[in-house]
């Protein structure tokens, strides 16, 4: 065990009436990777962000090697050399890669030169296999790609104290393990890494300690020999009973209800995204597409729910050609969408629930009469789906970027399957969910698929996808490497075809 280069003692956090976190202690210590582990709601942002300044505490205090310290904002903790990559982001969306990680560099002067920022970006992306285009606008690149500029951004700084939110939730098995081994190598110099992650196999893997945070209370804290899953998922959801999910599949005949023909699509720099695709979704079925970020699953996603144009040809619902049609008239044809980013495209986090509940009907005969919207009945069907669906909120008037992410998820879909949709689209539905959250999420797309309902999955964790999943296509570099029915493959296969081997790669219709 290395130096207590940290400590938090008995921290207290109010909003409120809400308690986000109560006499917390956690210690950190150099050269050693700590993970937090808890639910959603459970307290551990509202901690790393006490840690990182953007949070005062109303009770406890913080020693900085053995010193007590107040941190009053995130420039004191950078001083600090405490530094955190947010689950959502701090990236300006019109700046390149590169120009938001120089603004947190002491390098940067008042004349940027773009060619020299841009190389000494890219050794340092290769260095730690994070790679990211340097001169790329930041609202070009995939969430994949703009967390790894958010990771780029905080090694780039040299932090004596990493902390990382979700870090491997969009990196393949190789480049988490990757990236572990380099958050290995910055622990055996001396520096404290803190990762919050919900996959308990990898931190139990590449983790010296764990705590775990349940309703804002530190439930239990071990070393990692000492863990095991049975321990982690006691602590992280208590007495709750907590089973995996088996696929039973609901599909019969060849009853297909959504079709893409020889797609062609381009991405936000204009590049092919898509190319050439087709595939055809049954009814009932949960249609996995697997794939490493940044492969075309996002424009996949966006030209099946008609956000993005259709370059070259076509897409049916129900035999219907719905290539050329709207957004809206894809939501009335029965598609709905949960959009990988679901703060800032799925919901309006300055809106509160009701509004957000209402977003995609808000015109139709439910919620308006002679233009005037109907507030009592969007308050009930708020109330209704809340119960429902155990959204946990501090009201249905206050906005939803003040809930947890799991909870947002739930509301999300709580809205996306009200209109009995005919084919829902979820990308990346529970990356970055506690257990709980995630299990309730895979719950509801599990009860559609028994409705008759279509899903298309989109995930990088191809055990999740295994678990859920009827048939799973593969996408690389905006090609649709192959399909497979999931009980006809295994993880080695689809692992490869990821990684862009077409050999033997049988494609079903």
């Amino acid at each position: 065990m290395g130096e207590l280069i940290l400590e938090m003692k008995q921290i207290t956090k109010v909003f409120g009436s809400v308690v986000a976190n109560r006499d917390v202690d956690l210690q950190i210590y150099a050269g050693e990777i700590h993970a937090l582990l808890g639910e959603n709601g459970a307290g551990k942002s509202t901690l790393m962000n006490v840690l990182t300044g953007i949070y005062r505490p109303d009770g406890g205090e913080i020693f900085y090697r053995g010193k007590r310290t107040e941190i009053r904002s995130p420039k004191d903790a950078s001083k600090l050399g405490i530094g955190m990559v947010h689950q959502h982001f701090r990236l300006i969306p019109t700046l390149s890669a590169a120009e938001n990680i120089f603004l947190y560099s002491d390098k940067k002067s008042f004349f940027l030169k773009q060619d020299e920022m841009q190389k000494e970006i890219a050794a340092c992306s290769k260095d730690f296999n994070l790679e990211v285009d340097a001169a790329a606008k930041v609202w070009q690149l995939s969430v994949g790609e703009q967390q790894r500029v958010e990771i780029v951004k905080l090694l780039y700084q040299g932090m004596e104290i990493l902390i990382l939110d979700e870090p491997s939730a969009v990196l393949t098995p190789q480049e988490a393990q990757s990236m572990f081994d380099t958050l290995r190598k910055m622990a055996d110099s001396g520096k404290a890494v803190v990762v919050i992650s919900h996959k308990m196999n990898e931190v139990m893997a590449n983790a010296d300690r764990i705590t775990v945070l349940r309703g804002g209370v530190v439930e239990d804290t071990m070393l990692t020999e000492d863990a095991s899953i049975e321990r982690l998922t006691r602590a992280v959801v208590g007495d709750r009973e907590y089973t995996p999910h088996v696929r039973e599949s609901y599909v019969s005949g060849d009853d297909f209800v959504f079709s893409m023909e020889h797609v062609t699509a381009l991405n936000d720099k204009n590049l092919p995204a898509l190319k050439d695709l087709s595939l055809s979704i049954r009814k009932g079925e949960i249609f996995g597409i697997a794939g490493v970020a940044g492969n075309g699953q996002r424009e996949l996603s966006e030209v099946i729910a008609g956000l993005r144009p259709v370059k070259e040809g076509k897409i049916t619902i129900y035999g219907e050609d719905i290539t050329k049609q709207s957004v809206k008239q894809h939501i009335k044809k029965g598609i709905s969408f949960i959009p990988e980013d679901r703060l800032h495209t799925g919901l309006v986090p300055e809106l509160n629930l009701m509004e957000n509940i209402i977003l995609t009907s808000y015109d139709t005969d439910r919620y308006s009469k002679h233009g005037i919207i109907q507030h009592d009945q969007m308050q009930t069907d708020t109330a209704e789906y809340v119960e429902k669906y155990e959204i946990k909120n501090g009201g249905l008037d206050l906005p939803v970027g003040l809930m947890s992410g799991g909870n947002q998820q739930k509301l999300l879909f709580a809205r996306e399957v009200s209109g009995n949709p005919s084919l829902i689209v979820a990308c990346y539905p529970v990356r970055g969910l506690d257990i709980g959250a995630a299990d309730a999420i895979r719950q509801i797309l599990l009860e559609q698929s028994q409705k008759g309902v279509s899903v298309v999955f989109i995930s990088e964790e191809l055990e999740e996808i295994f678990n859920m999943c009827d048939r799973v296509g593969v996408l690389c570099d905006g090609e649709l490497i192959g399909i497979r029915d999931i009980h006809e493959t295994d993880f080695m296969e689809i692992g490869r075809m990821m990684a862009g081997e077409k050999e033997e790669a049988k494609t079903y219709a």
